[in-house]
């Protein structure tokens, strides 16, 4: 499985990177939204885990961005941002799921089997 990260917090992207480098075959890295996006051609991932808050362009609209080129591609938001409005403007950019930072203890089963729970503070759309 590849992953590629993008979290502007370098400790934050080394640690999900940590978190996930035992069932991923590759993981790609980068800081920001555009970086991101042009990535996402370059890594071919299998998930993207995908900050909002970062800058210049923030991880909604670079989600936006790669499900618009790749309708197939599977974004998990990964953000401290427990927030409805915020869920609902990820989803209509195309956002498979949501994830709390808090609760990155079970990012391998969300991403190995699809098991989002709403009760963690994570909610999948199947896209």
């Amino acid at each position: 499985m590849k992953i590629l990260i993008a979290e502007d917090n370098e400790r934050m992207r080394k640690f999900i990177g940590q978190m996930v480098s035992p069932f991923a075959d590759e993981v790609c890295e980068c800081a920001d939204g555009e970086q991101a996006v042009r990535d996402y051609d370059l890594c071919h991932p299998d998930w993207v885990l995908m900050d909002i808050e970062m800058q210049p362009m923030d991880g909604i609209t670079a989600t936006g961005q790669i499900t618009q080129k790749h309708p197939g591609a599977k974004i998990l938001m990964v953000t401290r941002y427990d927030d409805p409005a915020m869920r609902e403007r990820a989803t209509q950019a195309g956002a498979a799921g949501y994830l709390l930072k808090q609760n990155l203890h079970s990012i391998q089963d969300i991403l190995t089997k699809g098991d989002l729970d709403s009760r963690a503070g994570s909610v999948l759309h199947e896209t």
